[in-house]
């Protein structure tokens, strides 16, 4: 069976089962990015807690955040990534966690506590790591380079995506041009709007969700996009391949924070807990693509996961990799830049 069909109709038996058997006034409303959570475990977590879990997707950071800010409530647990984490920390959106309730936080990966933003998890926890590169169809895309480079070539036109992500997109520009992608430089943001633009004229377009069944179906050849997105699609196309490129990449967090506003933070805290079982995080880890930074699940996972070279990189490509981080009042430089992407012609 399709990853994709074995999604939606786990879904909807965890739907028909949360009518007849759950605490209906006992809900856990979760905000993340799609298909996230392996669903076996939302209903084992229902099942355990005796409760009703609620998941709301959202496509990037930036359109989580403004919905939040526009006034929407109601969530117990959210999945932003560090960089956004820290904003909303910094304008009191967010609960202090009492890590009583977070006994399984001492599974945590100390090597990924040593670059987190939130080292001691006071107000956020890490859920998933993922590094972002390029996928592509190894038999429709010839002399293939590991290179940003890859985004210049007329060949491909029409048939390649990029990230509707500022961080992300204008960041690759920023490391193709030997920058940070955490600059606050505004000539070297210069420099990256006009590769973007560069690029733009090559692009698809600017696309979080559809590259992952654009590129299963052949449709897109080359994409920008999340190491784990691309590997749950290359089970369904063998052709697909991924490659993190030399001049560098980004390496991200998605973290779980509780709301200032949350009506249920008892059972978010539980959720939170349980996500960090070994044996939950190994079963996530390995159905969703993504690396959950708990050391203590990484002995339970397929000898096949623990050797991918992009799940756990060497340190010579690690290095490669930048953190993506919070700029303060910075940010409006790269809203600056994103919007006059957006405008180009």
């Amino acid at each position: 069976m399709s990853r994709w069909l074995y999604i939606v109709l786990a879904g909807a038996f965890v739907l028909a089962l949360a009518g007849c058997r759950r605490d209906a006034g006992n809900v856990l409303h979760v905000y993340t990015w799609a298909d996230y959570i392996k669903p076996e475990l939302v209903e084992r977590f229902e099942t355990e807690q005796g409760c009703r879990v609620v998941i709301d997707t959202f496509d990037s950071n930036e359109s989580m955040y403004a919905k939040l800010k526009a006034g929407a409530s109601g969530y117990d647990v959210i999945f932003p990534s560090s960089y956004m984490v820290r904003l909303m920390h910094e304008q009191g959106m967010l609960q202090p966690l009492d890590k009583t309730r977070l006994p399984n936080l001492a599974n945590l990966d100390p090597e990924y506590l040593s670059i987190a933003m939130d080292p001691t998890c006071d107000h956020s926890v890490p859920y998933m790591l993922t590094y972002t590169g390029v996928g592509y169809l190894q038999s429709r895309v010839k002399d293939f380079d590991p290179s940003w480079t890859l985004f210049d070539r007329a060949d491909l036109r029409g048939r390649i995506t990029m990230l509707n992500d500022m961080r992300e997109t204008i960041g690759a520009a920023l490391k193709f041009l030997g920058f940070s992608l955490n600059t606050k430089d505004e000539a070297q943001l210069e420099a990256a709007r006009d590769v973007v633009i560069r690029w733009k004229k090559n692009l698809a377009k600017f696309e979080n969700e559809q590259y992952k069944t654009g590129i299963a179906s052949g449709e897109f050849v080359m994409v920008h996009g999340y190491s784990g997105d691309l590997f749950q699609v290359a089970e369904e196309n063998d052709d697909i391949a991924f490659a993190l490129p030399r001049e560098g990449f980004s390496i991200s967090c998605d973290d779980m924070v509780i709301p200032k506003d949350a009506p249920n933070a008892a059972l978010a805290l539980a959720f939170i807990n349980f996500l960090h079982d070994p044996q939950v995080a190994a079963e996530n880890t390995e159905f969703i693509s993504y690396l959950c930074p708990n050391k203590a699940s990484y002995e339970l996972l397929p000898e096949e996961v623990r050797q991918d070279p992009v799940l756990f990189p060497p340190p010579e490509v690690r290095a490669r990799g930048e953190v993506i981080a919070d700029l303060g009042e910075a940010n409006r430089l790269y809203t600056r830049i994103w919007d006059q992407i957006k405008a180009a012609k």
